[in-house]
């Protein structure tokens, strides 16, 4: 008899040391305290709370849950999705960090000899550029995709850092494309164009065989340049809110079911047409915040991405709005 009463006094304070210390979060010694004993029989009591079944510790790998997230999109979008285990907790600083180091070894992966690489300029860019490991090839050219000046800037500065990083890596080739992001007048821009020096540029753009962008939001956590400085007039403004316009893919704008037929702002742009984007074999995109969900859902509607990088809050907020 006891026995029994001694076994059911350590059962009992078995489950309250467990609950203290799993449900809780208390230390041992505040336990202890609590329980009028020592740390290490606190110990033996959570010792004896597992052995005995009271308490169950099971490991749940975050790669498996992301791992399931990124089959579901790859099925739905015919792609290769890479979804990178992240915290709600993180900042959108964090959050993009993580994800852009993931993506820059990715990236050096896909570089090989004798390859053209096409790169969109912005703040994803320049995370990744930040973590590119260096990798030893030949002949690669590193070609921007859309022009960066705007009233303010030339916008090389910017650019080039980033670009510069970029070829640098890899020992590349860098092509810089001095243009406006937005020409004020779309003749002035069907002029340029006429220009052999932008012509061999845009010629390098067209043999490009991997194309490496982020993707522009105009409410995103993180705020896109091209959204955020002095790129857009209040008039533009205007049509980004009349147009449903969810975001762009280098300057170039559409909306959450992937067109973009019709959008005035396009004719000025100096970035790729979609058709011209879907030629390039590869396509890795990479985003890193759940408030571009919109933005990613249209550039996955329209066809722009082969392979993704995405944060799983992004991801899964994706998912979400696809099965409400």
């Amino acid at each position: 008899m006891t026995r029994k009463i001694n076994e059911h006094l350590r059962t009992k304070d078995a489950l309250l040391a467990a609950s203290l210390y799993y449900q809780q979060h208390e230390k041992m010694e505040a336990i202890a305290s609590q329980l009028g004993t020592s740390r290490s029989t606190v110990s033996r009591l959570l010792q004896y709370a597992r052995e005995t079944g009271l308490v169950k510790i099971e490991i749940h790998n975050p790669r498996d849950t992301t791992n399931s997230v990124a089959m579901r999109l790859s099925e739905l979008f015919d792609i290769k999705a890479h979804v990178v285990a992240t915290s709600s907790r993180l900042t959108e600083l964090e959050r993009l960090d993580r994800t852009a180091k993931v993506a820059a070894q990715i990236v050096a992966a896909s570089i090989d000899s004798r390859l053209t690489v096409a790169v969109a300029w912005g703040a994803t860019l320049s995370a990744i550029t930040k973590s590119l490991p260096s990798k030893d090839v030949y002949d690669v050219n590193v070609v921007q995709m859309n022009g960066a000046a705007n009233v303010r800037t030339s916008g090389m500065s910017y650019t080039g850092g980033i670009l510069g990083r970029f070829a640098q890596s890899f020992g590349a080739s860098l092509h810089q494309f001095p243009v406006p992001a937005l020409f004020d007048d779309p003749a002035t821009k069907a002029a340029m164009w006429r220009e052999r020096s932008v012509q061999r540029v845009l010629d390098l753009q067209r043999r490009a065989g991997l194309f490496v962008f982020g993707l522009g939001a105009p409410a995103a956590g993180i705020p896109s340049h091209v959204f955020a400085d002095e790129y857009l007039d209040e008039a533009d403004r205007k049509t980004i809110a009349d147009e449903q316009i969810v975001g762009d893919c280098a300057t170039v704008f559409y909306r959450a079911d992937g067109s973009n037929n019709d959008i005035s702002l396009n004719a000025r742009s100096s970035g790729p047409s979609f058709e011209q984007i879907r030629a390039i074999p590869r396509r890795l995109c990479v985003v890193a915040s759940p408030t571009k969900r919109h933005s990613l859902l249209g550039a996955l509607r329209a066809g722009l991405i082969t392979e993704l990088v995405v944060d799983e809050q992004c991801a899964r907020a994706l998912l979400d709005e696809l099965n409400p």
